[in-house]
């Protein structure tokens, strides 16, 4: 069934919506949990609360690529089941590797005013991307929002590990320089 169809399902109720969505992208869905959770059984759990997440916010929501928004629940899903694991400790896996590897060159902090700067950050790290050659932009969303092993991103590419790591760390440079020159400071 095609993605229209399944947010009609939704849309009308029809809890084959659920079982579409888990036909079509249980897979991808359980890849992105396992990554950040490091566990099959976590990774399980957030999938099926994926499903849930979509059937409480469809409708409202109409999404236009089912596959993005369903992703993007996963990903919002592990990571808050993530961070109650963790609960002050530092994580493992292929998370903690790709946010101490951005810690140098996106400013985090806590206060409100910096929350707030967050959703302009975000439109300012889109933009970088866009305007990045479509490879550099793939082999970066592939480690920072899939969460990718520099080894799962080489076989991808046909690239070398190193020619990866090299790639990965100029493309931070230059985000590095961007968001220096937009006013963040790192």
């Amino acid at each position: 069934m095609d993605d229209a169809g399944i947010v009609a399902l939704y849309w009308a109720r029809d809890e084959e919506a659920i079982r579409e969505s888990a036909a079509k992208y249980g897979g991808y869905c359980r890849a992105i949990a396992e990554r950040i959770l490091d566990s099959r059984e976590d990774a399980e759990e957030s999938v099926n609360d994926t499903w849930a997440g979509a059937w409480n916010s469809i409708p409202p929501q109409k999404p236009e690529l089912l596959s993005a928004y369903l992703g993007k629940l996963t990903r919002r899903i592990a990571l808050k089941r993530l961070r109650g694991r963790l609960a002050g400790r530092r994580g493992g896996g292929q998370l903690a590797l790709a946010l101490e590897e951005l810690a140098d060159c996106v400013p985090g902090g806590q206060t409100a005013e910096e929350a707030l700067d967050a959703r302009e950050l975000g439109r300012l790290i889109d933009r970088f991307l866009d305007g990045l050659p479509e490879t550099e932009m793939r082999v970066f969303v592939c480690r920072y929002w899939y969460l990718d092993s520099l080894a799962e991103i080489a076989a991808r590419f046909g690239f070398s590990q190193s020619k990866v790591k090299s790639m990965l760390y100029r493309t931070r440079e230059k985000l590095r320089a961007r968001l220096q020159k937009e006013g963040y400071s790192i």
